[in-house]
């Protein structure tokens, strides 16, 4: 143990300058005369009042007085400032030390003075040196003795400057225990002695020395052990570690026991316990400016052995929290599992105790773990009320740690085990914490099982093994999403996930990534990162199901280049999607969507069969026009295309445009894809971006088949879409009896020829050249042609009406003639006066060119 007062060269250099000050003062002023000294006698006072002296002092000479408070035997000082305002104004309100501030008016405070004499006060530790408004805190002696030391230069003093209360006072509460011959402040505690009692700091409630050591030894029983209640506690806080003044507690007899706690600042509901029958208390003090009046503590201990036994805990892999009753901890050794009891399981627990039970699963880079708790025995008997006002557990699923927090438990048992819901629970993150309180009943307790399991935190139905399979159903919700384990954090390594969709009959199910990003180290592509050769390291997997138990490949995964949107295969029950981590690095991993919907044609939303014999085009929906994406509440829009052969032939097929939304070598194809199944049993090649006019797109068929696949989801904004050419071909090498392309070598159809479709390829059009082309008409004259066909047959009409008007006046005129000569006889209107010359003449005036053409074509009109 350290000694009490640690006196060392640089503390004495720090005091000696105010002190050398004080002692020359004593030489300079008037003989003592304003020094005055309050003692306890026997038949005296034990109290007072103080205040400063009275004098006048018009020649400005220093003046310095002294006021001793001597206590007698077993007692101490008490010094409480009732007012105080001395001239000065310190920056921080109180003790300044030799600040100038304080230069002509202040009063120095010594509370650890061994020897009263004012001679003596120089071997005392400085307490602080005060002025301005703001009156020192309490002081208690620490020994028998306290001076106060006052300096003015100033005219005149007045009682108003400062003043206050003395007390002499016991000090048997100062004295804990046995006391150590080395040190003021250091004591043995024995059970045999003392069973419980109060533990003050060495002068509370007034503020505690600097540069000191008090240490307290509690020894109990073997069967006891030790309870330290702190009911006030107040230290200088320097940091959260304490550096400073600091209360230390070890759990055994010396300070190198296993520590339970460092205390500074203020605390509140302190409580400690020892594991077994001894405790080890240190409170430190630091030296430095006394700008600080803390109070230190005060507390009271007990030794008992009615304290909880803490074999319950040692029944398992539970640690007892040092400083509690009987708090335990339970850290999983990754997927473990193990028991917890009640206090003195299997007997009646004790009642009024109260035990919190801490159960922490792995939470780190690579381990994400949850609690499953099952209880198998339960008897905690309910109050008179029938509810759990006597005796409860209450269970936090998200592990409630802080004080204000246990009134938001999750779950509060009590009854009997029969009635016991819920059996089983299972904590929303890695921790869980149970607090067990035991009123004034008994009952037989409780004993549950733990287990840690990894929580992947993955919506769906998990896998009862715990194992990363989770399960979705049609029959169970329609829509939902899904992600890698611990989205949106890394997922760990060393893990694979299975996620499989199952649609009812005559369902497919739709899925759509909104995020992916999975390792890939070896990834270096310009058409994205999946396939088999280019995914080694991390990847995620997609297969369709059938009902024979079999699983065909969509295609595997990495880097950024997310999958594009997937519906499931016609005649498949469902999807299955595998996540596969090694034990390198990890990424954030996915999030994604899946839609159960009613099933779509075998040619989906807008595909066909578009074999015939030689070759064909397809182009997506609205082609030159930007695609849709899908119907309002459809999770996508697919259309497949499937073509046919002849046997022992391929297909060839040429995308001449391509524009659909993605970036392959980027962020993949999330919300449209073209799929191409053109090997006989790998999976489809998937194709987005937006193919340069430069480059060549075009790919041929290992057999006499090819299916294509374009699908949209909701998400899709739309593009121009692709137009592509398939040509049914012989390969290279085969034997050629109609048309050999030029450069590709292919063999196709003769009458491809000269029919405006390059037909050998993107880079050969060989089979275009040399093709004799009627010319077309030249335009203009086309439209000189057409104009005057057109004024032509509006002239023809015109001539047509005026022949028949021309014919409706002459036969007008008949009549009116007749009607003039309705006497004449028949004779007469016979031989009426028309000459041959005349005839013609009148003939050649009222016939028009129109007459004529509008005769040729009117001739029905005629009389």
């Amino acid at each position: 143990m350290a000694p009490a007062l640690r006196h060392n060269p640089a503390r004495s250099l720090v005091l000696l300058f105010p002190l050398c000050i004080l002692s020359i003062a004593l030489r300079v002023t008037s003989g003592g005369e304003c020094d005055r000294t309050f003692v306890s006698r026997a038949s005296g006072p034990q109290n007072g009042t103080f205040s400063a002296p009275i004098f006048s002092n018009p020649s400005g000479h220093a003046r310095q007085c002294v006021y001793t408070f001597l206590a007698a035997p077993h007692q101490r000082v008490q010094i409480i400032f009732t007012h105080f305002n001395l001239r000065g104004t310190p920056p921080d309100g109180w003790a300044v030390g030799n600040l100038p501030a304080c230069a002509h008016e202040y009063l120095d405070v010594y509370s650890e003075v061994q020897q009263p004499e004012a001679t003596e006060l120089i071997n005392s530790p400085f307490g602080g040196r005060y002025c301005g408004p703001i009156p020192p805190r309490r002081r208690i002696s620490l020994y028998r003795a306290i001076a106060l030391s006052f300096y003015t230069d100033k005219n005149s003093t007045f009682p108003e400057l400062f003043g206050g209360r003395y007390s002499f006072i016991n000090d048997s509460e100062y004295q804990i225990g046995t006391p150590s011959p080395q040190s003021p402040c250091s004591f043995t505690i024995h059970a045999k002695i003392k069973r419980q009692g109060v533990i003050v700091s060495p002068t509370y409630p007034g503020a505690y020395p600097k540069d000191l050591t008090c240490n307290y030894l509690f020894i109990g029983l073997p069967t006891q052990r030790v309870r330290l209640e702190f009911r006030d506690f107040d230290l200088f806080f320097g940091g959260p570690h304490c550096p400073f003044d600091v209360v230390k507690v070890y759990d055994g007899a010396t300070n190198e026991s296993a520590v339970i706690g460092t205390y500074c600042g203020q605390q509140r509901n302190l409580v400690l316990y020892s594991s077994e029958s001894t405790m080890f208390v240190a409170f430190e003090t630091l030296q430095r400016t006394a700008n600080t009046q803390n109070r230190g503590f005060k507390g009271i201990f007990e030794f008992s052995e009615s304290f909880v036994k803490l074999d319950f805990i040692a029944k398992n892999d539970g640690e007892h929290i040092r400083g509690s009753e009987c708090d335990q901890k339970i850290l999983s050794k990754k997927e473990s599992s193990g028991y917890v009891f009640s206090p003195n399981y299997p007997f009646p627990y004790f009642p009024k105790i109260v035990c919190r039970y801490f159960v922490y699963g792995m939470q780190d880079s690579q381990h994400l773990e949850r609690v499953r708790l099952d209880f198998a025995k339960f008897d905690i008997p309910k109050g008179e009320k029938g509810d759990c006002s006597d005796g409860y557990l209450k269970i936090y699923l998200k592990g409630q740690e802080a004080t204000d927090s246990y009134e938001k438990f999750d779950h509060e048992l009590c009854g009997e085990e029969s009635k016991l819901k819920p059996k089983q629970v299972v904590s929303d993150g890695p921790r869980l914490v149970m607090v067990f309180s035991s009123g004034e009943l008994q009952g037989r307790g409780f004993k549950a099982k733990y287990t840690f399991e990894t929580e992947y935190r993955i919506p769906g139905t998990a896998a009862p093994d715990g194992s990363c399979t989770f399960t979705y159903r049609s029959s169970s919700r329609k829509k939902g999403e899904f992600n890698s384990p611990r989205y949106p954090s890394n997922y760990p390594s060393q893990t694979n996930c299975t996620y499989t969709f199952i649609a009812t009959p005559n369902e497919q199910v739709t899925l759509v990534f909104d995020h992916f990003r999975v390792r890939a180290d070896s990834a270096n592509t310009t058409f994205g990162s999946y396939g088999l050769s280019v995914c080694q390291e991390d990847w995620l997997e997609m297969y369709n199901l059938y009902r024979d138990g079999t699983a065909k490949l969509i295609g595997r995964y990495c880097g950024m280049t997310a999958p594009g949107p997937v519906d499931s295969n016609r005649g498949a029950i469902g999807v299955k999607v595998i996540l596969h981590s090694d034990q390198e690095g990890v990424f954030s991993g996915f999030k994604a969507r899946y839609t159960f919907e009613v099933a779509k044609s075998i040619y989906g939303d807008c595909g066909s069969n578009v074999s015939s014999t030689d070759f064909g085009v397809i182009t997506s929906p609205n082609f030159p026009l930007n695609y849709e994406g899908p119907s309002r509440g459809k999770a996508s829009k697919t259309c497949n295309w499937y073509v046919n052969v002849r046997p022992n032939h391929k297909i060839l097929l040429n995308f001449e445009h391509f524009a659909v939304e993605g970036e392959p070598a980027g962020r993949g194809c999330p919300a449209a894809v073209v799929r191409l199944w053109h090997t006989e049993d790998g999976p489809p090649l998937e194709l987005c971006g937006e193919k340069p006019a430069a480059d060549k797109w075009q790919f041929i068929s290992e057999t006499n088949s090819l299916r294509i696949s374009f699908i949209s989801a909701d998400k899709s904004v739309g593009a121009q879409g692709f137009h592509a050419v398939w040509t049914e071909m012989l390969g290279y090498n085969s034997a050629c009896d109609e048309f050999r392309c030029t450069k590709s070598n292919f063999c196709i159809a003769d009458k491809l020829r000269c029919n405006r479709v390059n037909n050998c390829g993107a880079d050969d059009p060989s089979d275009e050249e040399n093709c004799l082309v009627e010319a077309p008409m030249d335009w203009m004259w086309s439209s000189v042609i057409a104009g005057v066909s057109s004024g032509l047959f509006v002239l023809l009409v015109v001539c047509v009406l005026c022949h028949r008007r021309h014919k409706r006046r002459h036969l007008r005129h008949l009549r009116h003639h007749r009607h003039l000569g309705g006497g004449t006889s028949a004779s007469t209107r016979l031989h009426l006066p028309t000459s041959p010359a005349s005839s013609h003449s009148h003939s050649q005036r009222q016939q028009h060119v129109c007459d004529e053409l509008g005769q040729r074509f009117a001739s029905v009109d005629s009389v």
